[in-house]
């Protein structure tokens, strides 16, 4: 059953009652909503990835002793694979998100969407992993699992508005999607 958008916000609680705060696009009205400070924590987590990358591998080369041991001709075309996948994750994600004009609000799970649920979350993720992969930092790569932790929780604060709004359709599709990557067994039982 669909909610009207103008009082979805409204009614959109945690199992604690509060209001789950979200942030809307004011260009794209017809969509549930986000992690109201999602955009922030993803600049920061990139402004610092990219200090810390910068510094070791270029500069420092405080953790990079891996990069003598695995020669170019493996780093390279891995991470040229890794970064190209991640582009076109990301690019299909926002084309499916923000390139199509909705009535209202609709659970998006066709495309990149049938098999990934957070999809451009997905390329973000694979970016870092990219660039990591060319200089093999260590220190990037310790950084990257702080990456991977908050894209995490940022996606479970969004799945919980989904969730409120699609309610078992939600759920349908959560089992058979994987978060930010495709599920290689399919799940049954349901999830929360």
């Amino acid at each position: 059953m669909q909610k009207d958008l103008s009082t979805l916000r409204t009614i959109l609680k945690s199992e604690k009652g509060k209001i789950l705060k979200t942030k809307k696009h004011h260009d794209h009205p017809n969509l549930s909503g986000e992690y109201r400070w999602g955009d922030t924590i993803q600049l920061i987590l990139l402004v610092v990835f990219l200090a810390l990358w910068i510094t070791d591998s270029f500069v420092l080369h405080f953790s990079t002793f891996l990069k003598e041991k695995v020669p170019d001709f493996i780093r390279v075309p891995l991470a040229t694979l890794v970064l190209v996948l991640a582009w076109i994750l990301a690019r299909r994600g926002m084309k499916a998100v923000f390139g199509t004009e909705r009535e209202e609000a609709e659970l998006i799970d066709t495309g990149v969407f049938r098999v990934i649920r957070h999809p451009i979350y997905a390329g973000a993720i694979l970016f870092y992993l990219g660039a990591i992969l060319i200089t093999l930092s260590l220190v990037s790569a310790a950084f990257w699992l702080v990456i991977l932790a908050a894209y995490t929780l940022i996606a479970r604060y969004e799945e919980r508005i989904l969730a409120e709004a699609f309610g078992e359709k939600h759920i349908s599709y959560k089992r058979k999607s994987g978060m930010f990557f495709p599920k290689i067994f399919k799940s049954s039982r349901t999830q929360t």
